[in-house]
């Protein structure tokens, strides 16, 4: 998987340095393009934080622009318009409200000349910023997690030293006996199981997690072969995935408010069709996997 990652993350690189290298030669964004600029509503020569009603000679677009200047150098705030020629557009990207800075090199009573900012390298830029900002909220998620990890793990260590772990199991085992056939039915798997089950027909999902992580711990002590998932890995990897839902997820009432009582009873349908396909299937390819065909034909090729 990471050999995977890596081979996306440097093909993006190459799309984006490639891209950005054919916008440069080809001057796609008009770096290096001066514009003029006719003055409207004044005659005199402009003074600093004059607003001023300019035209593209070029096009004939009608702008408006704040001028500001220091004596030495002087610019023009040019606001976001649907006006503005695309190759100024582009200088926005997605924060429309900010100002186009409009370098003046020449300015009189009638005329402005001026360049706008260099582009460079865009796409290279958007994706490095896109990593960054990816890796920023992967930390954020991972420190957040820890805290409900530990919380729910403690929990569940209580519930084990209490017994109550161990009186979910005798409720759940008739229906998780079948399941699971090769793991024990005193084995912690089994209680670690039934919490992530009920946790995620519930809606808990940040109470799911450390529980589903610990399950497949137990699961892993019981696979025979390490580097492969046995049979029950695959079955609880599919019920988690496919979970029943009693009570939809806290984040979908949370945003749907009162909207969401409509949900349960479609929730549920759903979930229920799909946790049978998911068992179903899980079952099919495990007794697909043991048949004396596919056994064979698996040493034959190997």
């Amino acid at each position: 998987m990471n050999y995977l990652w890596g081979g996306l993350i440097l093909i993006s690189i190459i799309f984006a340095i490639g891209g950005d290298t054919y916008d440069m030669y080809a001057d796609t964004y008009q770096n290096s393009q001066t514009y003029q600029l006719k003055i409207i509503n004044t005659t005199s020569q402009p003074v600093d934080n004059q607003m001023l009603d300019v035209r593209l000679n070029s096009s004939s677009v009608s702008l408006m622009g704040r001028y500001r200047t220091d004596g030495e150098h002087s610019q023009l705030l040019v606001s976001y318009s649907d006006n503005l020629p695309q190759q100024w557009q582009h200088r926005y990207g997605e924060n429309k409200d900010k100002a186009l800075v409009l370098d003046i090199h020449q300015a009189d009573q009638t005329s402005l000349q001026v360049t706008v900012p260099a582009i460079v390298w865009p796409r290279l830029e958007r994706m490095m910023q896109a990593g960054f900002d990816m890796a920023e909220f992967a930390a954020k998620l991972a420190l957040g997690l820890i805290g409900l990890m530990a919380l729910w793990l403690g929990l569940m260590k209580i519930a084990e030293e209490d017994g109550l772990v161990e009186k979910l199991v005798r409720v759940v085992r008739p229906v998780l006996k079948p399941l699971f056939p090769d793991v024990p039915a005193d084995h912690p798997a089994m209680g670690t199981i039934s919490l992530n089950l009920a946790a995620n027909m519930l809606g808990l999902g940040n109470a799911a997690t450390p529980m589903g992580i610990k399950a497949m711990q137990h699961l892993q002590e019981l696979n025979q072969h390490k580097e492969t998932a046995s049979d029950s890995m695959c079955m609880f990897l599919a019920l988690n995935t496919s979970s029943v839902q009693l009570l939809p997820p806290l984040t979908v009432i949370a945003l749907l408010g009162v909207g969401a009582s409509g949900l349960f009873v479609s929730i549920f349908l759903a979930t229920l069709c799909s946790t049978i396909v998911a068992i179903i299937a899980a079952r099919w390819y495990a007794k697909r996997a043991k048949s004396p065909h596919i056994s064979q034909g698996g040493n034959k090729e190997t």
